[in-house]
């Protein structure tokens, strides 16, 4: 799903080291000062700019402590390895959150593998591979169009529990009906499509798609905190979402001028039904992802590597560099007015207009990821090699608050690192 949202008092840190003792900081933190030294030593060592790490973890921890935000984590990785995670609030070590539209990154990538295996190509028509899909003038929609929300009919409806009934979910392919013309703009879509993408993984691989992503992604990675489609047994780790704060009144909107938010189907009904085992079982393709902050951070940087140490390259070089080609061309964000930037699945950072897009505003160009609804963050920067996750089970319900938020947690992390020599 789309989108860019109890006060704790100091206590003792409790540091924790990744299982194969490289010594990457994994803390819980309810007390700057407790642990300052430990994970800044540790950031130093990585060649992290201290001073910006410092910032990083202050301002993460800024409305967890304000009563504002019931959680947060934050992790930054580097090189292929995670450098920290710290967690802050009600949340532990091992603890998941819903990523929300960060998921979108995670299935496309699965894709990628079967494009890069030739068994799926950009330029197909989707209802040659889905004949169910064909109606209501849709047999003429891309491959490409769904990963770059070019689709046409970005407000589609889907109940997630009908995935698994296969006769409902491709009796609802076949209701759906356009907005506009394929290809004509750019209007984000922020489940619709997904749920296609997921069928094409299932026809062209044979395999749930939950699988899929699990055996051919997920596994391959050794990310045992990054899941879509949660199983039974983990949701005890899962933090649950809940609205904070005051949403901003029209009027508000008018007195900064900036023109009131559309309806969408991102509702807070919506983002609570994520609470539900059975809906966070579907494993939404769009939007239901679960993650740590430390896993999200490692996944964007198997993104930039095609893989992490010690493990199998998953994508290739070409690969690599080929989806994150900006495919949108000229087309405009309709909210911001601002080129959006879709490349296969991901949004690239590009030009001044970068923060309007989810990064920061110190990210290079070059930046690409997937931010979530609710404020998560998700990213990789290949000019200083640095990624950062962000998660909360805390979505704000003032907006323009959550989204200063994000620009501030992005810009400040994109400098954590030196720009690499080219």
């Amino acid at each position: 799903m789309g989108g860019q949202y109890f006060p704790g008092l100091c206590a003792l840190m409790c540091i924790g080291y990744l299982p194969n003792g490289s010594g990457n900081l994994y803390l819980k933190e309810e007390g700057f000062s407790a642990m300052s030294e430990q994970i800044l030593a540790a950031a130093s060592e990585r060649g992290l700019v201290v001073e910006q790490v410092s910032k990083l973890l202050q301002r993460v921890q800024k409305e967890v402590d304000e009563g504002l935000l019931p959680a947060a984590q934050v992790a930054l990785a580097k090189d292929g390895e995670l450098v920290f995670q710290a967690s802050y609030g009600t949340a532990q070590d091992d603890s998941l959150t819903c990523i929300f539209s960060a998921t979108k990154a995670v299935t496309s990538a699965a894709a990628w593998l079967l494009i890069q295996e030739g068994k799926l190509a950009e330029d197909e028509q989707v209802a040659d591979i889905i004949p169910e899909f064909a109606g209501n003038e849709k047999d003429q929609i891309t491959v490409q169009q769904l990963f770059t929300h070019t689709a046409g009919f970005p407000s589609a409806p889907f109940a997630p529990l009908e995935w698994d009934d296969k006769e409902a979910r491709l009796s609802r392919f076949a209701r759906w009906r356009l907005n506009w013309e394929p290809g004509s703009k750019f209007e984000y879509h922020p489940s619709s499509s997904m749920y296609v993408i997921a069928e094409l993984i299932e026809r062209r691989s044979g395999q749930d798609y939950r699988e899929f992503v699990r055996d051919r992604v997920l596994e391959p990675l050794g990310l045992k905190n990054l899941f879509v489609g949660l199983p039974e047994h983990e949701n005890a780790r899962a933090l649950p979402c809940e609205h904070v704060g005051d949403p901003l009144t029209p009027e508000d909107y008018k007195n900064m001028g900036i023109p009131v938010p559309p309806v969408t189907e991102v509702t807070e009904e919506a983002i609570l039904a994520f609470n539900r085992p059975d809906v966070r079982a579907v494993g939404v393709p769009g939007g239901g992802g679960f993650a740590s902050a430390g896993d999200l951070a490692l996944f964007h940087q198997a993104l930039l590597h095609g893989g992490l140490p010690g493990t199998v390259e998953l994508w290739s070089e070409a690969t690599r560099q080929d989806v994150r080609r900006i495919r949108s061309g000229d087309l405009t964000d309709m909210l911001f007015k601002k080129p959006a930037n879709r490349a296969l699945g991901l949004i690239i950072s590009g030009d001044k207009s970068r923060n309007f897009r989810g990064f920061g505003k110190t990210n290079s160009a070059s930046a690409f990821g997937h931010n979530g609804a609710g404020g998560q963050l998700a990213w990789a920067d290949p000019a200083t090699g640095l990624s950062l996750g962000y998660v909360t089970p805390g979505h704000d319900r003032n907006n323009i608050r959550q989204g200063s938020r994000g620009v501030a947690i992005s810009s400040i992390a994109a400098e954590c690192a030196p720009v690499a020599a080219t």
